[in-house]
């Protein structure tokens, strides 16, 4: 088991679990008008980005596992030198239509790296 490895793709699965928990119940409308948890939302997928990012330096046979690495780095990239060019309706689309994946795609590596001697 490599520690660093299971320590960042730890650290995707909370944050991406906490998006689900501030967004549960929560209409694309609800989202937009709620200030608070637009901004957790965004530093939780901050918080991705930047995990997602030392994977990709660290680990990179890894990274290349996970479908929407580079885009997702990416987005952090957006969220953080970007946020005034942040829209809801696309930060919404993410939670509701990738997110998922995303975690399913962190489950299955931890288990395997977990398994790991």
């Amino acid at each position: 088991m490599r520690p660093r490895l299971v320590k960042l793709l730890e650290d995707i699965q909370a944050a991406g679990s906490a998006i689900q928990r501030y967004t549960a119940g929560l209409t694309e409308g609800d989202y937009g008008a709620n200030q608070q948890a637009r901004r957790a939302v965004e530093r939780e997928f901050e918080i991705i980005g930047e995990a997602m990012r030392r994977i990709s330096a660290e680990f990179p046979a890894i990274v290349e596992r996970i479908e929407s690495a580079p885009r997702i780095i990416s987005f952090r990239n957006v969220l953080t030198h970007g946020y005034d060019v942040v829209e809801d309706p696309i930060v919404w689309s993410i939670v509701v239509k990738r997110l998922p994946t995303l975690l399913a795609e962190v489950q299955a590596l931890l288990a395997e790296e977990q398994a790991r001697p």
